[in-house]
């Protein structure tokens, strides 16, 4: 009931106003008799010898048309109708006119053969299995092969997602359902099955919504515009958004493969309009589908270094009576947070902007830092931005930590990562590879979550 006032408020919303802009007499206008009523209902045989192609006229000028063709519905004055099955079809037309609906005789026509090059296509047999076949999705409830059962995406997207309107309303969330079970109960929520058989059925078995129940109905799908109707039912869905969509059976199809499909329909009250996508898996691939063993995976490679006797040394400083300058890996991966030895960044572009940005670059631009044991002392260098300062540093072996006298790695005082303190612990090295991969630098650690905010220095 609330599907046909909406329907009805739609269509007779524009006559409505200009009757009411015409005086200030709101009654309303008069009611067409069906005499009046001139539509057509032709079926041109020099296209399909069959009479497949069925091409629907409204002639009534001032009215909205309300077409019901057994297959699905529409709205337009013309249009034009393609049935891949031959049988018996039932054409019903009512024209919306000032004074209210007029519902006209059914017209039946005959289509007397099969014409399958309409539901020949790859994505007919996606969601079907093909003429003369069924095929069964379920909600993806248990992220079998998306993340969850329910994403989000902008009123603009379509197909794989992509932007149909040059400044439009674009963007996505793509939540995992383990983390965010607040979505949609957990639960089995049916069965959702097209076929193919004498026609494009649909049969939706609302488990969880016991006020939908069972459905029955056709549906339409158009390849060109990636778009599904659905026709006396509607996708299985959540009962926390079934009073959010004003047409759930007008679906944006967003990806369909053989063994996953993603449906989209447009929220229309709740909180705002957002396309609601939900995410289905074939019945088959459900069945079969067996969980992927975590992987096992260690620290990081280099993590937690151990070293020969004076081998850190060597690698910081270049050897007895040496020098070497390392520079910030401003042009890679600068800074990390490594938890659990195992890091996330993987360029500057990982943290950009919250961590790493052009305040950073403009910071440590033609700056460096050297550690060298010239005239047989442990010295420590920072040259910034034209000014040097000097200092010693000393090694503590056993815990892999480097204590610089009043002295810290490159600053930058505009960021919140500012290493300000004076003692540093090697988190990753790479004593036989230090060349190429560097070393990561400590500057704080949280125990509780044995994490560490680690910068990256690379020999230039």
């Amino acid at each position: 009931m609330k599907r046909i006032k909406i329907l009805l408020y739609t269509l007779l919303a524009p006559l409505f106003f200009l009757t009411a802009c015409q005086d200030d007499n709101y009654e309303l206008g008069r009611m067409l008799d069906k005499s009046e009523i001139k539509f057509r209902v032709e079926q041109p045989r020099n296209i399909d010898p069959g009479g497949n192609t069925v091409i629907l006229i409204n002639e009534t000028p001032g009215t909205l048309s309300m077409w019901d063709y057994g297959t699905g519905r529409s709205d337009r004055r013309v249009d034009t109708v393609r049935f891949a099955f031959q049988g018996e079809y039932v054409i019903k037309f009512s024209a919306a006119t000032a004074g209210g609906i007029v519902e006209m005789d059914p017209v039946t026509i005959q289509i007397t053969q099969d014409n399958l090059n309409y539901v020949d296509d790859p994505l007919w047999a996606a969601l079907s299995g093909g003429v003369g076949s069924e095929k069964t999705w379920i909600l993806d409830i248990e992220a079998k092969y998306f993340d969850g059962p329910l994403y989000f995406y902008g009123t603009d997207n379509g197909w794989e997602g992509a932007c149909m309107k040059d400044g439009g309303d674009c963007w996505n969330w793509n939540p995992d359902y383990a983390g965010n079970t607040w979505l949609m109960e957990a639960g089995d929520y049916g069965t959702m099955t097209f076929n193919l058989k004498n026609g494009p059925f649909v049969t939706v078995e609302h488990k969880m919504l016991p006020n939908r129940g069972t459905e029955r109905g056709t549906y339409f799908l158009d390849v060109n515009s990636k778009t599904l109707t659905m026709t006396d039912a509607t996708p299985l869905h959540n009962s926390g958004n079934d009073g959010c969509v004003a047409a759930w059976g007008n679906i944006k199809l967003l990806s369909l493969t053989e063994s996953a499909m993603q449906l989209a329909v447009l929220r229309t009250s709740c909180e705002g309009p957002a396309l609601l996508v939900y995410n289905y898996v074939s019945k088959e691939y459900s069945d079969s589908w067996v969980p992927e063993e975590p992987a096992e995976t260690g620290p990081d490679e280099g993590f937690d270094p151990e070293f020969a006797p004076g081998q850190l040394l060597n690698m910081l400083t270049g050897g007895a009576s040496s020098g070497r300058v390392w520079n910030l890996d401003a042009s890679g991966n600068p800074v990390d947070w490594i938890v659990g030895g195992k890091g996330w960044t993987e360029s500057a572009a990982s943290s950009s902007d919250w961590g790493w940005n052009t305040s950073w670059e403009t910071a440590v631009a033609s700056s460096w830092i050297r550690f060298d044991r010239f005239g047989g002392t442990q010295n420590y260098t920072r040259h910034q931005k034209g000014t040097t300062t000097t200092g010693t540093f000393a090694l503590n072996e056993e815990t892999n930590e480097i204590t610089l006298s009043n002295n810290t790695l490159l600053q930058n005082p505009d960021s919140w990562m500012n290493p300000t303190t004076n003692t540093l612990k090697v988190v990753k090295a790479f004593p036989d590879d230090f060349q190429t991969k560097g070393i990561w630098f400590g500057t704080s650690y949280d125990a509780g979550k044995d994490e560490w905010l680690a910068f990256h220095y690379v020999i230039p």
